[in-house]
């Protein structure tokens, strides 16, 4: 066959095609419905439009129930949806529509801003031009024709975007019917295969090109899913997460605030302040168990040091400096790892004492854009669980695993049992040689495939192609919350470089000087957004070892004062954080009142459980009441607000 091109398929086979043969050519060789359901085709794993003419290489059709053509549903719903709004108001400018997490977004210039109250009608209109089920097709134009047919159109912007495409990039235009747009592609094959499971969601500012000196535009995020199933399982997400935020629950639980005067920064209430200390104390004691000393690195140290170890030249945008009157500029520490180099160097170090285990509870700070800041999530001052191990490239591996042990563990404790373990490997930008990239990724390789292996299938790994640190490669550790979301906590990276870099050393048994590895490890990462996490994971209703406020004696009435404060005098003693409520209000007025504020448990007083020495025990989220004698309450209570790792040791 002249000119032919060999593909082969995902069975293992092999066809020969015609040179100039397209996806949907391919797809109508396999069969009639294929082509039909066909909305693309992936050449070496690449998507692109089925009317491109194909090269050699692995072929895949790609239908609309693959995984991979939700991004197109989502590429393709937003041009629809660009469309729908230059029909509805013309003379709007449309900028650019990327697909993003969940959805898609457009940015428009309009003279009058959108509003929430448009997005019906922009929605209605879309689900029009869906209906309509217009081809999408792709012309290449000369930059020439394309800027002058934009700036016909009055769409200055894309002239602006069409100057920032390099040279050696063919301009791509897409058509759907006789509305066209600046994109690289690629699309479905027409408008009808988005479906309707899509749903406008918000209209929000946003700075051309996201310089706060440009224009001002309005932007529109959409989602968009592959059936309604989809659709309406993530807009119940967005439900829950509403009413699971930890802002709105730090405010009700009196946990911590925010204000302008510190932006970014966490105003910790007595309540809010307990829960950090249960989180940081469980972490401490998991640290003893696992064999690291804590330290405590200084907060503000001379740029000379971030110099050395690349922060400077990396990082510095992120950093808080400021310069002294003796012209010595010193930067607020934004990661702890320099500061544990020069404790490891203080002092000549053995190789029979590695490895050497460091943690430490840092106070860092690191400057986010004001419109980044979210609650807890998103801080410019947090605490790092910080730690390195500093060891010889033998004990890599078993300390990786180690490491490995406790992130999992930990994450059990406070219920999260769905953990995907990535390794990311050599970003673009990077210190180093090769060769110490080499063998920093072929061993956390295999440390990643024993992680597999022993988790027995309920740990998922992957690979993140370029995701590393610029000092080497690492594990990012992604656990699943009570409602299905995704955050990326934990991590272990190796790192060659900064040991070096320092000139970190420790004797060998040869008595030469020898270069230890350095492993950075989280578990939490930020302690602020950990706690975070686990308030709306929890939806506030905090387990009793967690929780800051245990228990509320109420009474019922005056008469049960007394023992109600018997009663909370033991429980105290019991080391339970205990408060009475004794207020002359009804007894189901004081059980709303602390639900609000999430208490795990009310212990109800009235005459009898004073005359009996009862108490009745109610629970956050029921209606139940359970009675039991007070000692017995108390031995129950008690070991129900053990902490796991404590309830382990007394099991041992």
């Amino acid at each position: 066959m002249a000119d032919a091109i060999t593909l082969s398929f995902p069975d293992g086979s092999e066809r020969q095609y015609d040179a100039g043969t397209t996806g949907r050519d391919v797809a109508e060789s396999i069969s009639k419905s294929l082509s039909k359901k066909s909305v693309a085709i992936a050449i070496d794993g690449v998507l692109q439009d089925l009317t491109d003419p194909i090269t050699n290489g692995a072929v895949e059709i790609i239908t609309r129930t693959d995984d991979r053509a939700l991004e197109l549903i989502r590429h393709d719903a937003a041009h629809v949806m660009a469309e729908a709004v230059q029909e509805l108001y013309p003379g709007t400018q449309v900028t650019i529509g990327p697909v993003i997490e969940n959805g898609f977004f457009y940015d428009f210039a309009k003279d009058t801003p959108f509003t929430p109250e448009d997005l019906p009608k922009i929605e209605k209109k879309m689900r029009e031009i869906i209906a309509r089920n217009d081809k999408f097709t792709k012309e290449i134009w000369s930059r020439e024709e394309a800027k002058r047919v934009f700036k016909e159109k009055g769409e200055d912007y894309k002239i602006e975007l069409i100057d920032a495409i390099p040279g050696d990039e063919d301009l791509k235009i897409y058509f759907q019917g006789d509305w066209f747009d600046l994109c690289r592609g690629p699309h479905m094959a027409s408008t009808g295969q988005i479906g309707n499971a899509f749903k406008l969601m918000k209209v929000a500012g946003a700075y051309w090109r996201g310089d706060s000196e440009n224009e001002m535009l309005t932007r529109i995020y959409g989602t968009a899913w592959a059936d309604q199933k989809q659709l309406d399982a993530h807009l119940h997400m967005i439900e829950e997460a509403e009413k699971r935020d930890h802002r709105k629950l730090g405010r009700e639980m009196d946990l911590f605030h925010f204000q302008e005067e510190g932006p970014g920064v966490v105003f910790w209430h007595a309540k809010g302040w307990r829960m950090f200390q249960t989180l940081v104390n469980y972490m401490r004691r998991r640290l003893d168990e696992h064999g690291y000393d804590e330290v405590n690195a200084p907060q503000i140290l001379d740029k000379a040091l971030w110099e050395t170890s690349g922060h400077w030249g990396w990082y510095r945008e992120n950093m808080f400096a400021t310069q002294t009157e003796d012209d010595r500029v010193f930067a607020i520490k934004p990661m702890n790892c320099p500061g544990h180099v020069q404790i490891f160097k203080h002092g000549l170090k053995s190789y029979r004492e590695l490895p050497i285990k460091m943690a430490e509870f840092g106070n860092v700070h690191r400057y986010e854009p004001s419109g980044a800041l979210h609650g807890l999530m998103r801080v410019r001052g947090f605490t790092q669980d910080d730690a390195h191990v500093f060891c010889t490239e033998e004990q890599m591996t078993a300390e990786c695993l180690r490491i490995n042990d406790l992130i999992l563990s930990t994450y059990a404790d406070f219920g999260f049992e769905e953990i995907t373990v990535k390794l990311s490997t050599r970003p673009e930008k990077r210190v180093g040689s090769d060769e110490s990239w080499d063998r920093a990724e072929e061993i956390m390789t295999k440390v990643l495939q024993t992680i597999e292996e022993n988790s027995e299938g309920k740990i998922k790994t992957g690979i993140l192609e370029g995701e590393g640190a610029f000092y080497g490669p690492k594990f990012e550790y992604t656990l699943r919350d009570a409602i299905g979301r995704e955050w990326q906590c934990g991590t272990t990276q190796v790192d060659f470089n900064l040991p070096e870099r320092f000139g970190a050393f420790y004797i060998d048994s040869d008595s030469e000087k020898r270069q230890p590895v350095m492993i950075h490890r989280a578990i939490c990462g930020s302690m602020e957004r950990f706690l975070g996490i686990l308030i709306e994971s929890f939806a506030g209703h905090m387990p009793l070892w967690f929780a800051p406020l245990q228990v509320v004696v109420a009474t019922i009435t005056s008469e049960a004062e007394e023992y109600a404060l018997e009663v909370a005098k033991e429980l105290k003693a019991a080391g339970l954080h205990v408060d009475a409520d004794f207020r002359n209000e009804k007894i189901n007025y004081k059980v709303r009142e602390h639900s609000v504020t999430k208490v795990p448990v009310i212990i109800v007083c009235g005459r009898r459980e004073a005359e009996e020495r009862t108490v009745n025990i109610r629970r956050l989220g029921s209606r139940d009441q359970t009675p039991m004698s007070l000692e017995e309450a108390v031995s129950s209570l008690k070991l129900e607000a053990t902490p796991p790792d404590l309830l382990r040791k007394m099991a041992d």
